[in-house]
């Protein structure tokens, strides 16, 4: 999970803070060097490190902070606002074109994601906003970098533009022509990369840079390489001047200091961030909540936003009138399992609740839940919807066909009788409200009850 190891550190060392009641500049300062040592190992840039504690510090031994109510969380809120104002502030949107097709050319070092990342990107947009997006192949050099972008374009039902082995900068211009033609709203340039900058592969972006004058030039770097990225992308910004950033495969790097560091290093924005392998695991960069999940303050709106977005309406509205009727069965519960597994990792997930990021002794046994789900699936659609036929004949037929044991059987069928009692104030009267209650705050009723949970 990203940013894990310096999570941790940051909570311990406000926790000592919390512990004083008052303090004084030199308690500052002492949190201040934790803090400082904290980046340090989260691989952030010495010069970022050096100005963000230099800012903290000065913010944090004023009046208002020492002689306030509850100063230890008066630095907590000093140190928050200077790590959004670190990553950027705000959430910054790709550039779009007031008329015509708009030209986002998506650059990096080879490795780094463009492909995947590229066509996540469109699929992002097709999804959200219902934009008809294109996917242009101009990396003629890699191989089977086309056909890697005609299997992703395909898995997401978005059109590939190719010429084959052809000129990029010819590729470009007829891919935004093929655009124009065909009502594609948006245009996704796959550009080649190299294992290091080097001056024929920039000169190349420059001529498709000017050849079709792209609306963003969105660099991809990958989060994981730490400092690498950040030189990376500061080279790149030279050569073009790029919009933003993506970082991606943030999910795989605990340190996280490639997020912190990029904004400060280049002065480009984050735009967005990959945070899995699937093709939707991308999300738009929000600094405010990036440093409330490192902070283990959480992220309720990306939560939310998350669940409403796995969340089927249809099948919504028919648990809804499932539980009016006071009728929840383990079909039910394996559909709620699998939208909230589509929701992301898990781990992940727990660290957007408001204090849990920094509880480092929680888990999210992954592999519990799918011991839950294929004892599910072992069980007939007669089994799932009566659990009560389940003689010892039938449990261990399910206990063979899942790979578990009969005592794994019989745990989950108790933890489910116990999860219908639970599910009873959901009928009758009020079960709408209280159930789109439960939505809105991202639920699943009874979760919580299951192995690999808490």
């Amino acid at each position: 999970m990203a940013f894990e190891g310096l999570t941790e550190k940051l909570s311990a060392a406000f926790q000592r803070l919390r512990s004083k009641g008052r303090l004084t500049p030199a308690d500052v300062k002492e949190a201040m060097r934790e803090i400082r040592l904290a980046l340090l190992e989260a691989d952030v840039s010495y010069k970022v490190v050096k100005d963000f504690t230099k800012t903290v510090t000065e913010r944090c031994v004023g009046n208002d902070v020492l002689e306030g109510l509850n100063p230890a969380q008066m630095v907590v809120k000093v140190v928050n606002d200077e790590l959004t104002a670190m990553m950027g502030g705000e959430n910054q949107k790709l550039n779009m074109a007031s008329n015509g097709p708009t030209v986002v050319m998506l650059v990096g070092l080879q490795g780094a994601g463009k492909t995947t990342n590229g066509a996540k990107l469109a699929g992002y947009f097709k999804k959200t906003q219902s934009k008809r997006p294109l996917l242009v192949a101009c990396d003629v050099y890699r191989p089977a970098a086309i056909k890697q972008l005609e299997v992703v374009g395909g898995q997401l039902d978005i059109p590939v533009f190719q010429m084959g082995q052809d000129d990029p900068v010819k590729i470009a211009r007829e891919g935004l022509r093929y655009a124009q033609q065909h009502g594609n709203d948006m245009v996704f340039l796959d550009t080649a990369g190299r294992l290091h900058v080097d001056e024929k592969l920039m000169e190349e972006l420059q001529a498709i840079k000017a050849e079709v004058k792209p609306n963003e030039i969105l660099l991809v770097v990958d989060a994981m390489t730490g400092q690498d990225a950040v030189n990376a992308a500061q080279s790149f910004n030279e050569w073009l001047d790029v919009d933003g950033v993506m970082l991606s495969k943030l999910d795989g790097d605990a340190r996280g200091g490639a997020a912190l560091s990029v904004k400060a290093v280049t002065g480009k924005p984050i735009k967005f961030i990959g945070v899995g392998e699937k093709l939707d695991q991308i999300e738009p960069f929000h600094p405010g909540r990036m440093a409330g999940r490192i902070l283990g303050m959480g992220d309720v709106l990306s939560l939310i936003e998350k669940a409403e977005q796995a969340i089927d309406q249809k099948k919504a509205a028919e648990l809804e009138e499932r539980l009016r009727q006071n009728k929840f069965t383990l079909t039910d519960f394996l559909d709620q399992l699998n939208q909230l597994k589509s929701m992301g990792n898990l781990q992940d997930l727990m660290g957007m609740i408001p204090g849990m990021g920094s509880m480092k002794d929680l888990q999210v046994d992954e592999k519990a839940l799918g011991r839950v789900e294929a004892i599910i699936r072992s069980m007939t659609p007669q089994e799932r919807d009566n659990p009560g036929i389940l003689g010892s004949s039938r449990k261990k037929r399910i206990a063979a066909g899942s790979g578990t044991r009969v005592e794994d059987v019989n745990k989950l069928l108790k933890q489910f009788q116990s999860m219908q009692q639970m599910v009873k104030q959901f009928s009758g009267k009020g079960a709408s409200r209280k159930l789109k209650k439960l939505q809105k705050r991202g639920g699943f009723p009874g979760m919580s009850g299951f192995p690999g949970i808490g």
